[in-house]
């Protein structure tokens, strides 16, 4: 009997505890000044446009996946889904979704820009496609989900784009990743060889476009995004489940079996097609992905250990590197030999830069997972450097100095969509 009563009295003192530990941290997020501040700014920038920031002429569908929910509070339902057909009305023969969209009238071809593609279906807007990266496909179906989550406009899905559906866009979409972007080797979607969720391939002066230098392989980004869509497109058109349930299984097995280093706890950053592009002597399993690991929480690939341990390992490196926040893209970086893209200097852009655009994510993640607390303390960086600096940029420096575009969509969708979850949890609460 004393036993149990024992353990009663420990369970009681440790719900006691949190308890005041959740009435705590509710006090600290209803008055923290910087919320309200930062949603309020995030408002306004999302009013001005759909491009990714001021230093982009295009829309992009991985950013305005990030971002459609905030624009569905200040726009017209109307225009949220025109942005989206026009993506798939420049949507290839083979099911491909491109990468960004621009007005006809400024699609002007350089020799070492990009290539426009252009269609009968779409008469205003030329398309480009970077294809080094594999997440065009995913992010669409993403932000499909998104919307229709959000303005309960269902029947979008049954919208006629030239001779097929929205729906069965959408399916296609994710036939050309099954055979065009598919190794047979991993079970796994391939892409060039890139910094964790990056755009960027290591083996060109510029790197956006699959060249014979390429080197192929599997990453879990790219995977883990799939999962997400899969799991949105099963959701959205049910009578997809019978098809794509046992490939979504598969694939979800295969990311752990193949990518997850259970040893070091980590996800590897790259396994290879066929041979590494880097020397023997470099162990590129040295580098965390940050980026990566949020998403593959996102896609449910890790359980709340591993999301703690992930956690630590994030706060371990923003310690160790000196940047700002989790939302620092990888460490340690590669060396500045590893890509030749100028840019992609150690702690340069994506390649160990410090992107609000991916750590709200995670932020999103932790909230999602219960980790309420951490994810209040590690979201003050991100809102605090907004205000400080008076704008959403693109990417920090590990020495915290802003860069890029001031008025990153992107951030400001992630950060609004953060804050409004801990506001959701203080309601919860109650």
């Amino acid at each position: 009997m004393k036993k149990y009563l024992g353990l009663f009295i420990t369970i009681l003192i440790v719900s006691c505890n949190q308890q005041k530990e959740d009435k705590e941290l509710i006090g600290k997020i209803t008055s923290n000044k910087n919320f309200k501040e930062v949603k309020n700014r995030a408002l306004d920038v999302v009013k001005t446009g759909f491009n990714a920031g001021d230093g982009y002429g295009e829309v992009w569908i991985r950013d305005y996946n990030t971002f459609i929910e905030l624009s569905a509070e200040v726009f017209d339902s109307k225009e949220l889904e025109e942005n989206l057909l026009v993506f798939f009305r420049l949507q290839g023969k083979d099911g491909n979704i491109i990468d960004g969209f621009i007005p006809k009238e400024k699609a002007i071809e350089t020799e070492e820009g990009y290539k426009f593609i252009c269609n009968d279906l779409e008469p205003n807007y030329c398309g480009h496609k970077n294809t080094v990266e594999t997440d065009h496909e995913t992010s669409l179906i993403q932000a499909v989900y998104k919307y229709i989550k959000k303005t309960g406009h269902h029947n979008f899905l049954n919208t006629q784009v030239g001779n097929l559906t929205v729906a069965k866009r959408m399916e296609k979409a994710m036939e050309f990743l099954m055979s065009h972007r598919w190794s047979d080797k991993f079970g796994l979607i391939y892409g060039a060889t890139t910094a964790d969720w990056g755009d960027v391939q290591h083996s060109h002066p510029w790197g956006v476009y699959i060249t014979e230098d390429t080197h192929y392989c599997v990453d879990i980004y790219d995977n883990a995004m799939l999962l997400i869509a899969l799991d949105n497109m099963m959701e959205l058109v049910p009578e997809t489940q019978l098809k794509w349930g046992t490939i979504r299984k598969n694939i979800a097995k295969n990311t752990m079996n193949v990518l997850w280093d259970e040893k070091n706890q980590k996800f590897i950053p790259h396994v290879y097609l066929e041979k590494s592009p880097y020397p023997d002597d470099f162990n590129e399993n040295e580098i965390y992905y940050h980026g990566g690991t949020a998403i593959a929480i996102e896609a449910g690939l890790l359980t709340k250990k591993q999301i703690k341990v992930s956690l630590d390992k994030m706060i371990a490196n923003v310690k160790a590197s000196g940047a700002g926040s989790i939302g620092l893209t990888m460490y340690p970086p590669y060396p500045d030999w590893a890509f030749e893209n100028k840019g992609m200097y150690p702690y340069g852009y994506q390649n160990g830069g410090d992107w609000t655009w991916f750590g709200g994510r995670m932020i999103q993640e932790l909230i999602e997972n219960g980790f309420e607390k951490e994810a209040y303390e590690q979201l003050l960086p991100m809102t605090d450097r907004v205000v400080k600096n008076d704008g959403f940029f693109e990417w920090y420096t590990v020495k915290n100095k802003p860069e890029g575009s001031g008025t990153f969509r992107g951030s400001a969708g992630v950060l609004y969509k953060a804050i409004t979850m801990l506001e959701e949890w203080v309601e919860s609460q109650k």
